[in-house]
C-alpha cells in the first residue's frame, strides 16, 4: 500500500472509531427530547412532511445527475482523486455559506427557502464526489448509496450505527435494498438540523448563524462522503506499526 493510501486508511479507521463511540449524556437527553416532540406531532403531519421531503430529494437527485460532469477520472491515483474531492468541498462550502447568509438575513420567509436550497447543494456535492471516485451516478444502486451517505452524515447516533453497517457491507446489503425509509430519513435529518435552522430565523443573527451552520454542515458531509467512498476503494490492510 502506498504512503498516501496508508494515511487515508488510518484516517478512515479513526473516523470509524469516532463514528461508533458512545453518546454523551447531553446527546442522549437531546434525542429523548426530540423523540418526545415528534410524538406530539400528528401522524398525518408526519406523512405530509415525509412525502414533501421524498419528492424534494428525488427531484434534487434527478437534477444533480443531469448537471454532474459524467466524465470518468480513469487513471487517477487516490491522492489525485481526493485532491479533487477537497477542491470541490471548498467550492460547495463557499456556496452553502453564501446561501445561508443570504437566506438567514431575509428572516423567516427566506429562512424557509434555505431548506431546499441547502439540500440541493449537498446532493450535488455528493454526485460530484461519487463521479470522482469512479462510480456511475445514473445507476439506481449508486443513488441509494448516495442517500445512505447523506443519512449517515445527518442522523443521530443509533441510526448512524445502523446506516454505517449498511455502507460498510454495501455489496451484501444492496441486494435487499428497494427504497429508502423516507419517514425515518426526513425525521432524522430534521432532528439533526432543527435547532440551528430555528436560530437562523432570529432577526439580527440569521445571516451569521446561516453562514456558520451551512459551512459546518457541508464540512460534516465532506468528511463523511470521503470516508464512505474510502470504504469501497481501499482494500483491507494491516497497517505498519507507527514508531514511538
Amino acid at each position: 500500500m502506498k504512503q498516501y493510501e496508508q494515511r487515508a486508511y488510518q484516517e478512515m479507521l479513526n473516523w470509524e472509531l469516532q463514528l461508533l463511540k458512545n453518546r454523551s449524556r447531553f446527546q442522549q437527553l437531546s434525542k429523548k427530547a426530540q423523540n418526545k416532540i415528534n410524538g406530539y406531532i400528528p401522524d398525518k403531519a408526519h406523512q405530509v412532511m415525509t412525502e414533501a421531503i421524498k419528492h424534494m430529494v428525488k427531484t434534487t437527485l434527478v437534477g444533480s445527475d443531469f448537471t454532474t460532469n459524467k466524465k470518468r477520472y480513469a487513471g487517477l491515483s487516490l491522492e489525485e482523486m481526493e485532491t479533487l474531492v477537497d477542491q470541490k468541498l471548498v467550492s460547495y462550502r463557499k456556496t452553502a455559506m453564501l446561501e445561508g447568509a443570504g437566506t438567514g438575513a431575509g428572516g423567516i420567509l427566506l429562512g424557509l427557502a434555505d431548506f431546499p436550497l441547502l439540500l440541493s447543494i449537498k446532493m450535488k456535492y455528493l454526485f460530484e464526489v461519487a463521479a470522482i471516485y469512479g462510480f456511475d451516478t445514473s445507476s439506481y444502486e449508486e443513488r441509494l448509496y448516495i442517500l445512505h451517505v447523506f443519512q449517515l452524515a445527518f442522523s443521530n447516533d443509533d441510526k448512524r450505527r445502523e446506516v454505517y453497517h449498511i455502507l460498510k457491507n454495501w455489496e451484501e446489503e444492496k441486494a435487499r435494498m428497494v427504497d429508502m425509509d423516507w419517514r425515518v430519513f426526513q425525521q432524522e435529518y430534521r432532528d439533526y438540523i432543527d435547532l440551528v435552522k430555528m436560530l437562523q430565523m432570529v432577526p439580527g443573527l440569521g445571516a451569521i448563524v446561516g453562514a456558520y451552520a451551512n459551512y459546518n454542515l457541508l464540512d460534516q458531509l465532506g468528511k463523511t462522503a470521503k470516508n464512505c467512498y474510502r470504504l469501497r476503494v481501499l482494500p483491507d490492510q494491516e497497517l505498519p506499526l507507527e514508531k514511538g
